[in-house]
């Protein structure tokens, strides 16, 4: 049996006050797993220490049984990260700025001329192939910058918020991306303020609040347990979400 693509054991990271308090966490190789918690929870710092960008202050990380503070440069080859506000190089073109990530990486260039090209046009941006980024949307850099997470084939993806910012027919393809990769293997992980999107899509869902993990499971799972907490039955991930955060932050109404 294959290893979890993430296990978080008592992660903790704090700075004016703690963003992450003891933060257990295990996600399944292969499945579409959402993060959600109201603005503050701990869900970006999360990802970011997941993704090597900050260092916890306790606790530990494991990627696919690779203990990712010990080993952080073999844990990295299996992850993207995509953050909200999309860092791309202004001068370069998308097809410039694929070849400069999988060189980073180490890819053959053939290999990965050929699935840069495969991603520029899996995602709409082939008619943009030679622009130069400077001159983007914001949803075209996002989708460059996704194309960038992925040429390296990881296989554990990381985003954060993906589809802020995106037309519709951008998310539609945002999403159809990711869908694929779980099917092909991948482990998909986001944070999302779209309820939608986490209900349609992910297979489980973690709700956190203050930084610690409140409840996880499916749907049907997590509107058990918010009925348990708040008397209720039934209702929508949103009402659910809000049955659950409010016992763990004052500031959420339910």
């Amino acid at each position: 049996m294959s290893p979890p693509a993430l296990v978080l054991s008592r992660l903790v990271k704090a700075f004016d006050r703690p963003a992450v308090d003891g933060l257990d966490l295990t996600v399944r190789a292969g499945e579409f797993y959402a993060l959600l918690g109201p603005n503050g929870a701990g869900k970006t710092t999360t990802l970011r220490m997941v993704a090597g960008l900050l260092r916890p202050d306790a606790g530990a990380i494991s990627v696919f049984g690779i203990d990712a503070l010990a080993d952080p440069v073999a844990a990295k080859r299996l992850i993207a990260w995509v953050a909200d506000e999309p860092m791309i190089y202004d001068k370069l073109t998308p097809l410039e700025y694929l070849a400069f990530v999988a060189g980073l990486w180490g890819s053959p260039p053939a290999g990965a001329e050929r699935q840069a090209r495969a991603l520029i046009d899996l995602l709409g941006l082939g008619p943009h192939a030679n622009e130069r980024c400077e001159g983007f949307s914001k949803g075209m850099r996002q989708k460059v910058a996704l194309a960038g997470a992925l040429v390296h084939e990881p296989r554990l993806i990381i985003l954060d918020e993906p589809l802020t910012g995106l037309d519709a027919g951008s998310a539609r393809l945002v999403k159809d991306v990711l869908i694929a990769r779980v099917a092909a293997g991948a482990t998909v992980i986001l944070t999302t303020h779209i309820l939608e999107v986490a209900e349609r899509m992910a297979e489980r869902i973690g709700v956190i609040a203050r930084g610690r993990l409140v409840a996880e499971g499916t749907l049907e799972e997590l509107a058990r347990h918010a009925g348990r907490r708040s008397g209720r039955s039934g209702g929508s991930l949103e009402d659910v979400f809000l049955d659950l955060v409010a016992a763990d932050d004052p500031g959420i109404a339910a």
